[in-house]
């Protein structure tokens, strides 16, 4: 008996499957958030001057939460963060990472809120990759904040008095579900620079990916060998945090790729520390109750549970097959995304972060 040919969906019915499916997997991310536990962050008695890096992501997020932990939040700026702490005269000053928009009088800064007897703090959130910078940043501070674990014996032994481990979160209030429309949905996303790591591996996705619905944003991606392949997938440049909320909700799923620890390959860790750490944006792809495929970073397994509410990879073969595999099988990825979105949410947002580094501080 001859095979029976199914005839192309119509335009109108296309964009009803479309329609169906993502109504069907918000009301599962909604279903997930009623099921996130209530937290009341400790009110503590102090006031702090947050000094932002300038990235809305985690600044926002941050500040939110230190407002609704402290009696008083003041947030200041980096070119100025001496004369603020000086007129607020707070308890302690917290600056966020302290590189690339910080001024080239930072160190004498600090010191000089140090001299009027305010406590200071820095958080390094782009650890390892700047060791060249932090390395002597690290000594000026009363306390070293950072992300990455293997940093916390590197950091004390280039002279820094205290040096605490404190993972990144989320910010609900930025990176949540909400309903994608048509032209932020596809099959594949990854925002993020062009890297040379990440460069190679799109460079050998290139031909499993030419007949998917990509989306690729960023800077540098001009760098592929195979642009003539990927190109017409490529946004060129930055993409708000906004947007990018709407892009991770529209993508079925969301490619996370660690950048190389390799000085020289974009970065300045000239000390060549390792990087065991998971990156922002493992959080806020989770946070969208999308699903999720990222490399293997060391430290993920305390923070998620691969194979149940995350994915991973090794090498292009075995995302390759992953992404082949979720997008034939839509259930167990839904499952999974929303999986990753209840624990982001009950565990990883910057209160409940921002409880634990008061509680040092």
């Amino acid at each position: 008996m001859a095979k029976r040919r199914h005839r192309p969906l119509t335009e109108a019915e296309t964009a009803y499957r479309g329609g169906y499916a993502e109504g069907r997997r918000f009301g599962g991310c909604q279903a997930m958030m009623e099921r996130v536990q209530m937290f009341e962050p400790t009110l503590r008695d102090m006031k702090v001057l947050y000094i932002p890096q300038g990235f809305d992501a985690i600044d926002e997020g941050v500040t939110l939460a230190l407002q609704q932990s402290v009696r008083e939040c003041v947030v200041g700026s980096p070119a100025a963060m001496l004369q603020e702490a000086s007129q607020h005269r707070p308890d302690v000053v917290l600056v966020m990472n302290g590189l690339h928009v910080f001024p080239a009088d930072h160190v004498e800064q600090v010191n000089g809120i140090r001299a009027l007897g305010i406590r200071t703090a820095v958080w390094f959130v782009d650890d390892p990759y700047f060791t060249e910078d932090t390395t002597s940043l690290c000594q000026h501070y009363d306390v070293v904040f950072t992300h990455e674990e293997a940093a916390v014996p590197f950091y004390l032994g280039h002279g820094a008095n205290q040096v605490i481990y404190m993972p990144l979160a989320v910010n609900p209030g930025m990176f949540q579900p909400r309903r994608a429309a048509p032209q932020h949905q596809h099959d594949i996303c990854f925002i993020g620079t062009g890297f040379w790591n990440r460069i190679a591996l799109f460079d050998e996705l290139a031909p499993f990916l030419a007949d998917k619905k990509v989306f690729i944003a960023g800077s540098q991606w001009n760098r592929l060998a195979r642009f003539d392949v990927l190109g017409r997938f490529i946004h060129e440049g930055w993409i708000a945090p906004g947007e990018t909320v709407d892009y991770y909700n529209g993508a079925k799923i969301v490619i996370n790729i660690h950048r190389t620890c390799e000085n020289g390959e974009d970065n300045r860790n000239t000390h060549h520390l390792e990087g065991h750490s998971i990156n922002p944006r493992t959080y806020e792809i989770s946070a969208c109750g999308t699903m999720q495929i990222t490399d293997a970073r060391a430290d993920l397994p305390r923070y998620y549970k691969p194979g149940y509410d995350i994915e991973t990879f090794t090498n292009a073969a075995e995302l390759q097959r992953k992404i082949h595999y979720y997008l034939k099988h839509e259930e167990e990825r839904q499952a999974m995304a929303w999986r990753g979105l209840l624990t982001t949410m009950n565990q990883h947002t910057f209160t409940r972060r921002i409880g634990q580094l008061l509680e040092y501080l």
